[in-house]
C-alpha cells in the first residue's frame, strides 16, 4: 500500500506544482492553510504527497503517540421519526415493530454487565423516538452515574437533542443544562453530516440544519462540555461541500476550544435509499484523513473509526495524520455494521488493539475521554 514520504524530501522534489509547494512550505512552518488551499489539495494532491504533509504534523503533535480508551456503547433504540436517505440503521416510527426500543432496566443492565471491568467511558446514542424524552434520558443518566460515578457519560446527537429540546419546550441551553445537571459530561459528533444545504437538504433535509448543530455544540462548550465533530464524506457532496463544512468546524474551534477531535466518517451504501451510490476508494479515504489534518489545524485529534472503516484501513490511516482509534467498543454498536461496514462484529480487545497501532511502528496510549492519558504502551511497540 501507499507510504507516504518525508516532508523534507518532498520540498526537495523537482517539478513539483507550483501552489502545492507552496502549501507544503506552509505545513512545514506550522502556518495555516487557506479554504482556497484546501481545495487545491483536494483537486491536486497526489496520496504520497498528502501523507508526507499529514504525517508531519501529527509526528509534531503527538509524536508517536495512538490514543484508543475502553469504552461500549449503548443505542436506546433505532426507531427514528427522521429519514435520513443515507441511514441503515432506523426504522421509522410508523414501522417500530422492526426496531428495538430499550427501557431504562435494559440499559442498565447493560451498563452493569461492565462492573469490575476498567471500562471508562459510556457512549449513549441512537434513534429519535417521540417517547424516549429528555426526563427519560436525565433519569437514565442519573442512574448510570449513581451506580459507577467514575464512568464518563458521552451521549446524544445534536439531532437528538434539537428534537428533545424542542419538544421539551426548553432553549438550547436550557436542555443542555438539564443534562448536564444529570450527569452527562460530553457528547459525541454525530448527526452532522455535511452541513452546506445543497447537500444536506438532499440527504437528511428533516432534521436539524447546519446552523442548529454547531450552535448545539457551542453551548455545550459555554457549559465546560467537550463534544466531537463528524463529517459523512463520499456520497454526493463535492469538495467545496467538504471544505466548506470543516472551516465551519475550524471557526467555532477557534471560538470556543471545545472539541476533542474530528472524526471523518465514511459513507457505506448497503441497504438505504443512497445504495446506487459508490462508495469512496481506500486512496480516496487516505487523502480525506490527510487533508483534513492539514486543515483542521485547531483539533488537536484526528480520530479513525475503525469499525466502520475495518481495522487494516484504520491501520493504514495511522501514517495519513491519524492519530486515534477510539476504542474497543465490545460489540456494542450496530450503526455501521448494519450499513455494511467492514467490521460486522465491532469488538477488539486491548491487546489487539495495541498490536494494531504498534505493528506501523506507533506507540499505543490508552486515554480517557477527554485525551489524559491512562497508560503508555511503548514497552509493546516492535
Amino acid at each position: 500500500m501507499v507510504s507516504p514520504l518525508s516532508l523534507s524530501a518532498i520540498l526537495q522534489q523537482s517539478g513539483l506544482d507550483k501552489e502545492l509547494l507552496l502549501i507544503a512550505e506552509k505545513v512545514s512552518k506550522s502556518e495555516r492553510i487557506t479554504e482556497a488551499e484546501c481545495l487545491v489539495l483536494f483537486r491536486k494532491g497526489e496520496v504520497g504527497f498528502l501523507g508526507a504533509l499529514a504525517n508531519h504534523i501529527a509526528e509534531q503533535l503527538h509524536g508517536g503517540k495512538v490514543y484508543f480508551n475502553r469504552n461500549f456503547h449503548i443505542e436506546p433504540t433505532n426507531v427514528c421519526v427522521f429519514t435520513c436517505n443515507f441511514c441503515s440503521y432506523s426504522r421509522q416510527y410508523k414501522n417500530r415493530d422492526e426496531g428495538w426500543e430499550l427501557s431504562i432496566e435494559q440499559m442498565m443492565d447493560m451498563v452493569h454487565k461492565y462492573d469490575g471491568q476498567p471500562v471508562t467511558e459510556v457512549h449513549i446514542v441512537g434513534g429519535v423516538h417521540p417517547k424516549m424524552n429528555l426526563e427519560f434520558f436525565c433519569e437514565l443518566i442519573r442512574k448510570i452515574k449513581a451506580h459507577r460515578p467514575d464512568l464518563h457519560i458521552k451521549g446524544f446527537t445534536a439531532v437528538e437533542l434539537d428534537y428533545m429540546f424542542r419538544k421539551a419546550k426548553l432553549t438550547v441551553y436550557e436542555g443542555l443544562k438539564k443534562l448536564n445537571d444529570a450527569g452527562l459530561q460530553s457528547m459525541p459528533g454525530g448527526g452532522a453530516e455535511i452541513f452546506h444545504p445543497e447537500v444536506r437538504n438532499e440527504i437528511c433535509a428533516d432534521k436539524v440544519d447546519g446552523d442548529g448543530w454547531l450552535l448545539i455544540h457551542e453551548t455545550a462548550h459555554t457549559l465546560g462540555m467537550h463534544t466531537n465533530a463528524t463529517m459523512l464524506y463520499g456520497h454526493i457532496e463535492k469538495y467545496e461541500h467538504r471544505v466548506d463544512h470543516m472551516s465551519r468546524l475550524r471557526s467555532l474551534q477557534d471560538k470556543t476550544g471545545g472539541f476533542n477531535c474530528f472524526i471523518p466518517l465514511k459513507f457505506r451504501n448497503k441497504d438505504n435509499d443512497m445504495s446506487h451510490i459508490a462508495e469512496s476508494t481506500i486512496i480516496e479515504d487516505l487523502r480525506l484523513y490527510a487533508i483534513a489534518r492539514i486543515f483542521m489545524d485547531n483539533f488537536r485529534n484526528l480520530k479513525a473509526y475503525w469499525p466502520m472503516l475495518g481495522r487494516q484501513t484504520a491501520q493504514l490511516t495511522l501514517s495519513f495524520g491519524v492519530n486515534d482509534l477510539d476504542g474497543t467498543i465490545d460489540d456494542t454498536t450496530k450503526i455501521y455494521s448494519m450499513a455494511g461496514s467492514e467490521e460486522q462484529v465491532p469488538s477488539m480487545s486491548t491487546e489487539t488493539l495495541c498490536d494494531l497501532i504498534s505493528a506501523v511502528g506507533r506507540i499505543p496510549v490508552e486515554r480517557d475521554t477527554l485525551y489524559n492519558e491512562i497508560k503508555v504502551y511503548e514497552e509493546e511497540v516492535a
